[in-house]
């Protein structure tokens, strides 16, 4: 054998517990063929010595939107760290609207009532005084509300066209719509965006693969193709092809179908009805580089919009469990076809109750049509009562926390639900079950860098420095093999990467530091120098791999 390249002289962290670490890897077309301390007796045509770097697996995000986010990037950033205020917030707007045609929609990303000065939304009237020509639509961080200014509204002809079930349209004290959406009601204004131009989505699937490969991803799972609350993209998969031959889909992505691309396929009356995506399509369709995971479903809402299905009231609002965005039954129903049809299911659950009864779907699916090695998911799984853990490990359901949340809107959790912070975005409690638990970041949500999130979840404090939840705390070593290894196994993919494997895809990230030796406070800091995807240098910061 002759490899193309070894990297030698390196501090390799396989992930891998019959190994878990070496010195030298060595790689052959896209895969690696050999592991050790010294691989100085394998011919190759090329060598890099790395002086002691660290190499980890390619990191996994198992909850993003990928998409989005690209498109995010050209959007007007009001994330906290931006806009403090609602006054701020609204003067952003204005430096778009100075320069934005009439008529033309200007769009907003990443609000968070929770950390404006003034602890609310913003409103149409705000909106109207600095930009009455333009339509305006702001995205809030959790994806579960906008705002709309009174332009939008009129296009949207909101106030005269039915709410969607599942969706709120706010009022104000005067009894007229104040331009927050909730939910399902985003509907109303988000389709008249859609669908984008396919050569728009592929530059926002370039830009975003470019963002991740240096941020060490080599891979991602798109939680919702096709639409999500109002983002309805008819032909997003093949947006997702184009940018793989035009070479701007630089990371390997599994698709989530939303259940409403789903249907029923004519089919032969000895097969089970399909309820898939045409020609019978659904699970584990497609190659390395891009194929269909489970199908996505949405339960509930949100923690910090107050919107998710809780057993009881939210901190402060007496009245206000959150709500479900579709009639249980219905949910129940989409779970056990999907179920059926072979799929691997991925449903969003946030509330209590709401994850309690999408463990009672799956219980009764898994039930009546036994299979093996579903892995269904429960997307976020963010409040979670002890006894539904136990649930989840007898069913070998998968929850998808984000560890970033932690950080980033964790403040604002904590309020909405306050004693109850122990049930909160377990991760400590679900290892010690046995049950997998993966990286994942919700992108664009919070900031997606997987070592922010790796940092969160070894040390669980909020933005202000409150401790979040101390008992669920990870180490840093199962933190690294929750965002690479876990997050495969979540996709079906633990057989082709997530660990530094002879016969697994030469996916890799390198370091510049070894994370679980370092103070746990320090994570943060850590540096991706380089990252490869399938024995190719993608991401090279300061020329570490340069040959």
């Amino acid at each position: 054998m002759r490899a193309d390249l070894i990297i030698e002289n390196a501090n390799v962290l396989t992930v891998d517990r019959s190994q878990p670490t070496a010195r030298s890897i060595a790689i052959l077309g896209d895969a690696i063929v050999a592991v050790g301390d010294d691989l100085s007796s394998v011919p190759s045509k090329e060598r890099v010595d790395l002086g002691g770097a660290t190499v980890v697996p390619g990191f996994n995000d198992a909850h993003n939107h990928m998409q989005a986010f690209g498109a995010a990037l050209n959007e007007v950033h009001l994330q906290p760290t931006v806009v403090g205020s609602v006054e701020e917030l609204v003067n952003a707007i204005a430096v778009r609207a100075a320069v934005t045609e009439p008529g033309v929609w200007i769009i907003g990303t990443g609000y968070d009532d929770n950390k404006l000065a003034e602890r609310r939304h913003p409103t149409r009237q705000e909106l109207d005084q600095v930009s009455p020509d333009n339509p305006v639509l702001l995205n809030h961080t959790s994806g579960h509300f906008c705002v709309v200014n009174t332009t939008a509204m009129r296009l949207a002809r909101i106030g005269e066209v039915a709410v969607p079930e599942g969706g709120v349209v706010s009022l104000g004290s005067d009894g007229t719509p104040n331009g927050l959406l909730e939910e399902q009601a985003q509907t109303l204004a988000r389709k008249l965006l859609h669908p984008r131009p396919t050569a728009d989505l592929v530059t926002n699937l370039g830009a975003a693969s470019d963002h991740y490969l240096s941020e060490g991803i080599t891979s991602c799972q798109e939680a919702g193709v096709g639409g999500i609350l109002g983002t309805v993209e008819p032909v997003e998969v093949a947006a997702y092809q184009a940018a793989r031959r035009a070479g701007r889909l630089r990371v390997r992505v599994t698709l989530m179908p939303s259940v409403e691309t789903l249907h029923p396929i004519d089919h032969h009356p000895d097969d089970e009805e399909p309820f898939a995506l045409d020609l019978g399509v659904h699970t584990g369709f497609g190659d390395d580089w891009l194929r269909f995971g489970p199908t996505k479903i949405f339960a509930d809402g949100s923690l910090i919009g107050r919107t998710a299905a809780m057993f009881d009231d939210f901190e402060g609002e007496p009245g206000n469990s959150g709500y479900f965005q579709m009639e249980e039954e219905l949910l129940h129903s989409l779970i056990f076809r999907a179920h059926r049809a072979g799929w691997q299911v991925a449903t969003h659950a946030i509330g209590d109750r709401a994850v309690s009864s999408v463990i009672g779907a799956y219980e009764r699916a898994m039930k009546e049509l036994p299979r093996d090695d579903c892995r269904h998911r429960i997307e976020h799984c963010g409040m979670t009562r002890a006894s539904d853990v136990d649930r989840i490990a007898a069913l070998g359901v998968i929850p998808v926390p984000q560890g970033r949340f932690i950080n980033e809107i964790g403040d604002g959790m904590l309020r909405a639900i306050g004693d109850r912070a122990p049930d909160c975005y377990r991760q400590r409690s679900f290892l010690d079950a046995g049950v997998v638990v993966p990286g994942s970041s919700d992108r664009p949500v919070v900031n997606g860098a997987p070592l922010l999130g790796i940092h969160d979840m070894v040390n669980q404090r909020t933005g202000s420095g409150a401790p979040f939840n101390p008992h669920e705390a990870l180490t840093a070593a199962e933190a690294l093999e929750a965002y690479t290894l876990s997050s495969a196994y979540a996709a079906f993919d633990e057989d082709r990467k997530g660990s530094i494997t002879v016969g697994k895809l030469a996916d890799l990230t390198v370091l510049d530091r070894d994370l679980t030796a370092i103070d746990p406070e320090e994570i943060a800091d850590t540096v991706v120098e380089a990252t490869i995807v399938g024995g190719d240098v993608a991401f090279d910061r300061a020329g570490l791999l340069k040959r």
